[in-house]
């Protein structure tokens, strides 16, 4: 891992952490918008239309917050109109590379860089701050468009309607209120809780981040209970943010990340339910187990030096008849 100064690389031996030994997230960089006409969004600047062919995606399969974006690719029929390549999922050092698998990472198809780090700095050769994806690149201005993952979903949720003909609203606007009360609890203590449970450097923080993480599980296996989704029976962005988390939860974050107290299947509603989300037409193509495990086990040296990859838990993500 590492970071960007004035556009050279400084190599991190650990993620940042406060003096409590609580894990610190940094901000994203970049926060410009794509929108219909190209007009200013809420951040940034305008001069961003959405146009089919002009934008280029950089993810890792194994990223929560990079397969967010895939998804609403997906479901907002956007594979036509938005490219995409995959990084490796080794990040040791170096940071995400270009190195190809043989299979869904195959280099960056744009300009052959070798880092991911090279497009922050072909973007802004004084870039500071981490190299990290998602990466939503402008092909006609050579920049980088954004790198916070819970703008670009919204990006894709309505700036391309018109040239998709899809009006598929995942952020629909009698529902924002909610959606966003579920956002900030799922992102504070389950989307960043297994990492601020993962990094944390002091059993205090560890045990912070864990117990709001289960009492968070807690709360949504109840809320299950009653609705087939987060917020009024139909699917929201709400939901495929927390199906992100979820489907690498047994696989990387109740071992490696020390989460342990429960598994997702031992969450009846919650189990049934992201198993159903993952069968939504589509969702199953984004999700790459062997990507998943392999980054987390091999890239955090601090947390397993040894880099032995398990060989489970095993789980079958396609057995679902309904809830």
């Amino acid at each position: 891992m590492g970071h960007l100064e004035n556009g050279k690389w400084i190599a991190d031996q650990l993620p940042r952490t406060s003096a409590e030994g609580r894990f610190l997230r940094p901000a994203s960089v970049f926060r410009n918008w794509i929108t219909e006409q190209g007009s200013q969004g809420p951040s940034g600047i305008g001069g961003y239309k959405a146009e089919s062919g002009r934008y280029h995606l950089y993810v890792s399969l194994a990223c929560p917050w990079a397969h967010r974006t895939l998804i609403f690719r997906v479901l907002k029929r956007l594979e036509e109109h938005i490219s995409v390549d995959i990084v490796h999922p080794d990040m040791l050092g170096d940071g995400w590379t270009f190195n190809s698998d043989g299979v869904a990472a195959k280099g960056d198809s744009l300009f052959d860089s070798e880092f991911l780090r090279d497009i922050y700095v072909r973007s802004e050769p004084r870039a500071n701050g981490r190299a990290t994806v998602p990466v939503l690149w402008d092909r006609e201005t050579e920049t980088i468009v954004s790198n916070e993952s819970s703008e670009i979903i919204r990006m894709f949720n309505s700036a391309f309607n018109g040239i998709t003909g899809d009006n598929l609203d995942l952020w629909p606007v009698e529902n924002r209120g909610q959606i966003e009360e579920f956002n900030e609890r799922i992102y504070r203590t389950v989307n960043n809780g297994v990492y601020k449970a993962g990094f944390a450097t002091s059993q205090a923080a560890y045990e912070e981040a864990a117990n709001g993480l289960f009492d968070s599980f807690d709360w949504l296996e109840r809320t299950l209970s009653n609705s087939r989704y987060l917020v009024n029976d139909e699917l929201t962005e709400a939901d495929w943010r927390l199906f992100t988390t979820l489907v690498r939860f047994d696989k990387v974050y109740a071992t490696h990340f020390k989460c342990n107290r429960s598994r997702l299947v031992d969450y009846p509603n919650l189990w049934a339910y992201a198993r159903e989300l993952y069968q939504v037409p589509g969702v199953s193509e984004t999700v790459n187990f062997h990507h998943i495990v392999r980054h987390y086990y091999f890239s955090h040296a601090n947390l397993n030096p040894t880099r032995i990859i398990p060989i489970g838990p095993v789980a079958d993500w396609n057995e679902f008849h309904g809830r």
